[in-house]
């Protein structure tokens, strides 16, 4: 065993450029990091000194701090399930259904009988906006507000006080149970979306959301570490992602600063094995809503943050800097775009930190990590452990 902890950071939809097969989707000239940047002169010296800037366009560095490269993604589809199954070495060959026009009457009515409420809305919508349009209506009838994004996921908006969490927590397992008997219904996610507020004008959703995911496909890295009796430890939604297969203790984030803080308490804690984090506000609060503005602070507040993460590590610790999609904010729509990922990995006893080839799969992430920690190799994936030196 090279590494004793592995931490993984999975910057949520932080893409390097448009992919191999980026015309199959439409996404052909995206690049959100490099858009980003263009656009708002991006000031990160901390990860500029680790190669987070050179994966856009794969140029030198030969000051670089960390090794860095890009993985190409080739699991179907563009969404947070398939990319992080990928990076945990899980082959994903069906893109899960999207609902551009609501979902199908036969769908809704069932959600209707198995929770012996009325269903309004039904729509692609913003979260924010679809609650202030119709969060009054669901507190005075006690309807749940059922809506979609460009992503496959079936989202249940219900306000806590008139929807107690148990309950809606039930609901959004049996829609989970539910759309898994049809083909044509098996959505990724369902989620989860309570809010409060007494109005209208400041109906805000909590951080009490849900995600109810699949199981994996097949069986992930995370898997066959805990069959080692090793941790493996979740930050953020990375728990519902993998559906609790493989995960060894789960820690809830409520945004981006708040996982970093999370992530700072369990590097200072003893224990062999993976840390698997997500920080999900780059993509819900910016890509989405297309606000590169806001996108850009975000990743100048992840930048404050790296010197903490990496004054916490010690010498038998591996720290990976990934995503799982790209969400370009100057792109058209509001869908997750068809990218590349940076991959950047640090440790203190690195000789001779530089830019990697690239990585033909995000799994060779996965497959780096298994090798480290002596377990099978996914079925996906080359591992890059040699190349760190």
């Amino acid at each position: 065993m090279k590494f004793k902890r592995v931490f993984l950071i999975v910057c949520d939809s932080l893409g390097a450029g448009e992919a191999i097969d980026a015309s199959n989707y439409g996404d052909v000239g995206a690049c959100t990091l490099g858009h980003i940047n263009e656009k708002t002169d991006l000031f990160v010296p901390n990860l500029k000194k680790l190669g987070f800037l050179n994966t856009v366009g794969m140029s030198a560095n030969d000051e670089t701090e960390a090794y860095y490269t890009i993985a190409r993604p080739t699991n179907k589809g563009k969404d947070t399930l398939s990319g992080h199954y990928e990076i945990a070495g899980v082959r994903c060959s069906y893109a899960f259904p999207t609902f551009p026009d609501g979902f199908p009457l036969d769908l809704i009515e069932e959600i209707q009988r198995i929770s012996g409420r009325g269903v309004i809305g039904n729509i692609s919508a913003s979260g924010t906006e679809i609650i202030k349009d119709l969060g009054e209506r669901q507190m005075s009838t006690g309807e749940l507000i059922i809506y979609t994004s460009a992503d496959s996921v079936l989202q249940v908006a219900a306000h806590e006080e008139i929807i107690n969490l148990d309950e809606l927590y039930d609901i959004c397992g049996k829609i989970r149970e539910l759309v898994n008997t049809k083909d044509e219904w098996r959505v990724g996610r369902i989620i989860a979306r309570p809010y409060v507020g007494t109005n209208s004008t400041d109906f805000t959703r909590t951080s009490n959301r849900k995600d109810f995911a699949c199981d994996p496909p097949s069986k992930s890295i995370l898997e066959k570490i805990e069959e080692k009796k090793l941790s493996v430890i979740s930050i953020g939604k990375i728990y519902d992602i993998f559906n609790g297969k493989g995960i060894t203790k789960k820690v809830r984030s409520a945004n981006n600063k708040d996982g970093v803080d999370k992530l700072l308490e369990i590097m200072d804690k003893k224990f062999t094995g993976l840390c698997f984090a997500n920080l999900n506000d780059f993509d819900t609060l910016y890509g989405h809503r297309r606000d590169v503005e806001g996108y850009a602070r975000a990743i100048e507040e992840f930048d404050v943050e790296i010197p903490m993460i990496l004054n916490k590590l010690n010498n038998e610790d591996l720290l990976i800097i990934t995503a799982d999609h790209g969400n370009d904010p100057t792109f058209k729509g509001t869908d997750h775009t068809r990218e590349n990922t940076p991959v950047i990995i640090y440790s203190r006893v690195f000789n001779e930190p530089k830019m990697l080839p690239i990585m033909n799969t995000f799994a060779d992430i996965g497959a780096t990590i298994a090798e480290n920690f002596e377990v099978d190799p996914p079925m996906i994936g080359t591992s890059y452990l040699k190349e760190l030196k």
